[in-house]
């Protein structure tokens, strides 16, 4: 998961995210007893999850998506696939009403 715009910015901590993963992922039915089956690892401003069990990426944009609703970043952010076996943050781009009040 790249995170980096977000963190560059200073809107968003990837150690807080890392944590979030961390605590939330479940295996076999509880959460955050990963055990050597999965595996969380921070770059600066990247997360990489490893599994050796079978892992849905879905359910990484799903606890995504979680974190940021809970930092209150869901408004601002959201979860892109940029590769088949990675996500990036990216900010919404609004578009701008240039055009005025054509009655």
């Amino acid at each position: 998961i790249n995170c980096a715009k977000p963190v560059d910015d200073g809107i968003m901590d990837a150690a807080a995210f890392e944590k979030f993963l961390h605590d939330r992922i479940k295996v076999n039915g509880k959460a955050g007893a990963l055990g050597e089956s999965v595996r969380i690892t921070r770059d600066k401003n990247s997360i990489t999850v490893h599994a050796d069990i079978q892992f849905s990426k879905r359910y990484l944009k799903y606890l995504t998506k979680k974190f940021l609703k809970k930092h209150q970043l869901r408004d601002w952010l959201h979860v892109i696939a940029d590769s088949s076996n990675s996500y990036e943050l990216r900010y919404f781009e609004i578009q701008g009403d240039d055009e005025g009040d054509e009655e």
